[in-house]
């Protein structure tokens, strides 16, 4: 009876976890609505943002509900942020300091890349439909969770028009 089996498949190797880069820059494309994560170059992934009801145009004093435009770090991250999870932004520089002063303003600050609170969890991609933030970059929860693990402290930024 043991002669007649037809024998048995090799044993399988477990396959190798797909390695999963680690960003060293980020880019946003204001005008284009996107972030991109690279590594070394490329982008590895890409996310549809929201942004502040006035994007156009470089951030140059608080609550002017703009964006800043230029090239930052993430500096620290925030796992209790009341937007789900949140990624600080280095805005303002000293340039953007000393410009805001030139003009007699503050140049504002609390600039992340975050969620949606559970508020607004609900509404997933929808939250794209308009510019709603105060000047802060918009992903989904679950899109924030993936960038957190993806992006280490000290990683540029670059935010263009």
């Amino acid at each position: 009876m043991g002669c007649n089996r037809a024998p048995l498949p090799a044993p399988q190797q477990p396959r190798p976890q797909q390695q999963i880069a680690t960003a060293d820059r980020i880019v946003v494309e204001k005008s284009n609505h996107q972030l991109h994560l690279q590594s070394r170059g490329r982008t590895f992934r890409s996310y549809r943002i929201a942004l502040g009801p006035h994007p156009q145009g470089h951030k140059q004093r608080e609550g002017d509900g703009r964006t800043p435009e230029g090239i930052y770090r993430i500096d620290y991250r925030n796992p209790h942020s009341a937007y789900h999870r949140s990624l600080h932004i280095s805005y303002p520089s000293a340039t953007d300091r000393q410009q805001a002063a030139a003009i007699g303003v503050k140049p504002g600050s609390d600039i992340m890349i975050h969620g949606l609170g559970s508020q607004f969890a609900s509404i997933g991609k929808l939250h794209i439909t308009t510019d709603w933030t105060l000047g802060c970059i918009a992903v989904t929860n679950d899109e924030i969770e993936e960038i957190w693990k993806l992006v280490p402290n000290g990683t540029i930024i670059e935010i263009k028009p």
